[in-house]
């Protein structure tokens, strides 16, 4: 999705949403913060991650990164201010091709289907991109091969982060992941109904909605409870909801 300002989203008005999680795994457990929209921190044995890192938040809870992850070239995905400010000076990078050059160290290139080690931790690139939805006829907000979901295994846990997509094959086609963090918000990606199906052919045991706010700043909160009114019902799949943008005054 394109970068977008002013955000004045709120968090889902149901069950209770949280900041933090944390996900039993071999070796310890993996600790998860939403930090803002499509950021994430992940912290496991010892090593601290953030995918998508972005200003849309305060940025004044989080801890410096030792890998850096982005998913795409649009500036909700790739922030250098962002960046700037989580990094320290040994951080690696990991990105697509179409971000080669833009990191300020160390920079792993991982394309769709591959799967790479960067300081121990095993990344897998997941294709992330339009099927229909563009800005005109004939042109795709995102173009198959330019961005990445990706799946980052830690402590024997398989955790999938969608980025900028529509429910593409390759989602459907993942197996034995544990946790989900799965996008909807039109018109970029997809509308709740469209990701809760997507998420209901990926199986994952639990899932987290994020990146669902939406360019004409339409309430967050909507897009959520919707995901979460459609899922219902559904077995064996968890639906838990995280604070990724400012509570309502």
């Amino acid at each position: 999705m394109r970068v977008w300002f002013g955000v004045a989203a709120v968090v889902a008005a149901f069950g209770v949403t949280i900041a933090a999680d944390t996900v039993p795994a071999t070796g310890g457990n993996i600790e998860l913060t939403s930090m803002a929209h499509a950021h994430v921190q992940i912290e496991y044995g010892g090593k601290v991650i953030h995918i998508d890192p972005t200003s849309m938040g305060s940025l004044t809870n989080f801890k410096p990164a030792d890998i850096i992850i982005v998913t795409d070239v649009h500036g909700d995905h790739m922030d250098p201010k962002a960046i700037d400010k989580v990094k320290k000076a040994s951080t690696q990078f990991v990105a697509p091709k179409a971000l080669e050059g833009k990191f300020p160290g160390t920079t792993t290139i991982i394309s769709n289907g591959e799967t790479k080690t960067v300081d121990g931790v095993s990344i897998t690139a997941v294709a992330a991109y339009n099927l229909t939805r563009g800005p005109k006829p004939g042109a795709l907000f995102h173009d198959k091969g330019r961005g990445n979901g990706y799946i980052l295994t830690l402590g024997g846990k398989r955790i999938y982060f969608s980025g900028d997509t529509e429910c593409v094959p390759e989602i459907k086609a993942l197996t034995n992941i544990d946790v989900a963090f799965m996008t909807m918000n039109l018109p970029y990606t997809m509308p709740p109904a469209e990701s809760a199906e997507c998420v209901k052919a990926l199986k994952p045991k639990v899932v987290y909605p994020y990146h669902f706010a939406q360019q004409d700043l339409a309430p967050a909160n909507k897009n959520q409870t919707d995901f979460v009114a459609a899922m219902k019902g559904t077995a064996g799949i968890e639906v838990k909801t995280m604070q990724f943008y400012p509570a309502p005054k």
